[in-house]
């Protein structure tokens, strides 16, 4: 019997790839990985305001080579400036706050569900850039639950009607264009145009003009488009991000109310009469979301176990397999998630993985195959050196 439920789960597990268009390479890895992770029945999930910790051999792990692998990680702090003097230099005019001072390189690292390692000050809530991006798809994953979007590919231009979607172009961007950087939106944000032109307003993160390509046929990075998509949200809940991700997210997995998800001083908009503040995907131009790393492991463990917290599955499996599953023209990307199909983004580590990355480096790493989570901030160089020693580090089961 034990036998026939195993190719059973399999066969389930093969038939959800090409179901939800998994067909390209790894994509059967991926959804097995990703039932793996998902679906323990004894899994840990830590109360408010805590998190169990256990010694590494407790879970199989080498003490000593999770010891050296975290003495790497501590040498390798940020060259990013402590007091944010760097910031316009390299992201361009600001149009919200930054904190004047920053923590030095921390983490923590969370294996089968409990905190085997942690170094530094992980209870400092500093701008976490672009793992902002994430918590956007996080939203948008709500979105499609509550059924307030039906159809990903459905042209946000149908429900949206602040102008922003009434050009020819701009009336055939979809939800999933947006979470995979492929929209090709044109226009302006906040004072910020989509094109990228100009060292003023983008630093040196300022590109060449080019010809847009036609929506859903090339992928940018944009953070401006990436503002557009979060406002797009905002009106469809008709409530502040901040709020949603709050009380759908946040409060439900324990998170602390040290938090922000801060708005640019011109980033307020009318809905139905009342002034609310849209947020942005990341801290390139001020703001965004400034949290600490236990709040960050707390979502990346969210994930790592496929929407789920508890006995509540937050976000549909669906939709959680689809972003991390990778889109038709981006560099390895889903719905706003980073990943590996390639082994490239994250070099010596499975191709299962994947991840939310922001500036500075500021970095969530799950791996499902291993029940792992990684959150490593303000550090030098690819996340995956500090990632790939703790991997190193859990033996073989017995």
């Amino acid at each position: 019997m034990k036998c026939r439920l195993v190719r059973v789960a399999c066969v389930a597990v093969v038939f959800a790839a090409f179901a939800f268009g998994f067909d390209r390479p790894g994509a059967v890895a991926r959804a097995a990985a990703f039932e793996q992770a998902a679906a323990p029945a004894s899994a840990y999930f830590p109360p408010a305001g805590a998190w169990q910790r256990k010694r590494a051999a407790e879970l199989g792990m080498d003490q000593a080579a999770l010891d050296a692998a975290v003495e790497f990680a501590k040498s390798r702090e940020s060259n990013r400036a402590m007091d944010f003097s760097d910031q316009e230099r390299i992201f361009g005019s600001l149009l919200g706050s930054v904190p004047t001072i920053r923590t030095k390189t921390n983490a923590v690292v969370i294996y089968k569900g409990f905190v085997v390692a942690e170094f530094g000050d992980t209870t400092w809530p500093d701008p976490t850039y672009s793992v902002a991006k994430s918590m956007l798809s996080t939203v948008a994953g709500l979105a499609v639950r509550d059924g307030k979007i039906v159809d990903l590919d459905e042209p946000v231009g149908r429900m949206i009607k602040d102008g922003g979607y009434d050009s020819a172009r701009n009336a055939l961007v979809t939800w999933k264009m947006h979470l995979q950087q492929e929209s090709e939106w044109e226009g302006a944000m906040f004072g910020k145009n989509a094109d990228f032109v100009g060292a003023a307003a983008f630093g040196e993160g300022e590109r060449k003009p080019r010809e847009l390509k036609a929506p859903g046929t090339f992928y940018e990075y944009n953070d401006v488009r990436i503002n557009r998509f979060s406002q797009s949200l905002l009106r469809l809940f008709k409530k502040p991000v901040p709020e949603v991700f709050r009380d759908e997210v946040m409060n439900v997995i324990g998170a602390s109310n040290t938090w922000r998800w801060v708005p640019y001083h011109n980033s307020y908009v009318d809905v139905d009469g009342k002034r609310m503040a849209s947020v942005s995907g990341g801290t390139r131009w001020g703001g965004g979301m400034w949290i600490d790393t236990w709040d960050m492991a707390r979502f990346g463990y969210l994930w790592l176990r496929g929407g789920k917290w508890g006995d509540r599955q937050l976000l549909p499996p669906a939709y959680v397999k689809a972003a991390i599953t990778p889109s038709q023209n981006g560099p390895d990307y889903g719905y706003l998630w980073w990943l590996n199909t390639q082994g490239k983004n994250y070099p010596g580590l499975p191709t299962t993985a994947y991840g939310a990355r922001g500036a500075g480096s500021n970095t969530i790493t799950i791996l499902p195959e291993q029940d792992l989570v990684v959150v490593w901030r303000w550090h030098a160089g690819n996340e995956a050196e500090f990632v790939k020693r703790v991997v190193a580090a859990i033996k073989a089961k017995p």
